[in-house]
């Protein structure tokens, strides 16, 4: 088991797999992504971002950067302070950049006045964080000090509609674990993250907020038949969360997605609607994730399925290789042929021997490979190897594509 941790690590196979790197000379926990480590990020973003606008999402951008009294305001700043990156002058201003998302989205939501029509308000983003985290805490791409989450913050009428769409999360949560090869109970299992009434200096003092708001969370657990353990004092300053958990391939537990429940912005940021009576009235925040950090996901993932990756999640697809140089304007039309057709697919033309081409997407765990010999550019075909059910035989250029295609996850391409 010690060896096949190893092997499974992701820093060993990031490495192999050439997805990303890091440089002393840009500094600790600042993964830099290769092509191939992009293309991965890419996927998983496309894939978050089309799933979260089918689900009535609202994706926004906003600045990495805020004014440091944003901080102030929301109540991060003296909470979150030691993990912040020191204040930048400006203008004889001080800013920040931005650890969280939710004082952006908030600050975005009150530019004009809403309506109770228009909730739940289900406000999205891809968005870069950043945070200090002590050295010794960093680790590959799991605990890093610069991330994009898959953030959103909806804005409710009621507790109601608050618990509501905390369950929708928990659906989205699952979809996005199930089309990613994740088991609940094995892969990843909730935990019920509590406040500390005692501690008013670290938690937001509101007992009757706490109470009720820890209450409806577990009710709606035992309502969802959905099993989950209770942590004393893990929960965000602001309100109780729903924590999904994960082991890395060393057996650390960390959070990969989040959902909580926030009975304390509403008042700081003065979040309102007008009701159906035409008057003001308050609303309610829930935080969430789908998907967690883009960087802490990727490490699971390739310790999960140890950089054999499915095909939908393959940063390359496919390879093409000529047996020799005069195979080699046939590869080229096949190779441009199926980048055509969307296939994430690369090329090789070198005058290396074939045994050694095959060993390269050996080592880098490609689905699939392509031999262009004699045979197929006589015939116009292709011979397929799979990586994992070894020589499947000729086809089309286009049969392949086909293939391919079938083994994506429905509405994910």
């Amino acid at each position: 088991m010690s060896e096949e941790k190893i092997e499974r690590d992701h820093k060993k196979l990031g490495k192999q797999l050439d997805l990303f790197a890091f440089s002393n000379s840009v500094g600790k926990g600042l993964p830099l992504f290769t092509p191939r480590g992009a293309a991965m990020r890419r996927i998983l973003e496309r894939f978050i971002v089309d799933e979260e606008i089918r689900r009535g999402y609202q994706h926004v951008h906003t600045p990495d950067i805020a004014k440091l009294d944003l901080y102030k305001k929301s109540g991060h700043y003296p909470h979150y302070k030691d993990s912040m990156y020191a204040p930048i002058v400006i203008d004889d201003e001080e800013f920040m950049l931005r650890p969280m998302t939710c004082p952006h989205h908030f600050e975005l939501y009150l530019t004009r006045p809403h309506s109770y029509r228009e909730l739940p308000m289900r406000i999205a983003e891809l968005a870069g964080l950043y945070r200090y985290e002590q050295s010794g805490e960093l680790m590959g791409l799991q605990r890093v000090r610069t991330f994009c989450l898959s953030d959103a913050h909806i804005i409710c009428k009621d507790e109601e509609q608050a618990i509501d769409e905390i369950s929708n999360a928990l659906d989205l949560i699952e979809y996005v674990a199930n089309v990613l090869g994740l088991t609940m109970g094995k892969d990843y299992w909730y935990r019920l993250s509590l406040g500390d009434r005692k501690d008013t200096e670290k938690y937001y003092d509101n007992k009757e907020a706490w109470d009720k708001g820890e209450d409806l969370m577990r009710k709606l657990m035992q309502k969802r038949c959905s099993e989950f353990v209770e942590a004393e004092d893990e929960a965000a300053f602001y309100g109780p969360k729903i924590d999904v958990q994960m082991k890395n391939a060393n057996g650390k537990e960390d959070t990969a997605f989040t959902v909580q429940y926030d009975f304390c912005m509403p008042d700081r940021f003065d979040l309102t609607y007008i009701g159906d009576d035409g008057k003001k009235k308050r609303a309610f925040v829930v935080h969430r994730s789908s998907v967690g950090a883009i960087e802490r996901i990727m490490a699971f993932l390739i310790e999960h399925y140890a950089g054999a990756f499915p095909v939908w999640l393959a940063p390359e697809q496919v390879r093409v290789l000529a047996v020799s140089e005069v195979h080699n304007d046939y590869a080229v039309q096949i190779h441009q042929e199926l980048k055509n057709a969307g296939i994430r697919a690369e090329l090789d033309v070198s005058k290396d021997k074939l045994g050694k081409k095959t060993h390269k997407v050996t080592q880098l765990k490609v689905p699939y490979t392509i031999i262009i010999g004699d045979a197929e550019v006589k015939e116009k075909n292709i011979t397929l190897e799979s990586r994992d059910g070894g020589k499947i035989g000729s086809m089309s250029a286009a049969k392949f594509v086909e293939r391919i295609e079938a083994e994506y996850p429905k509405q994910n391409k």
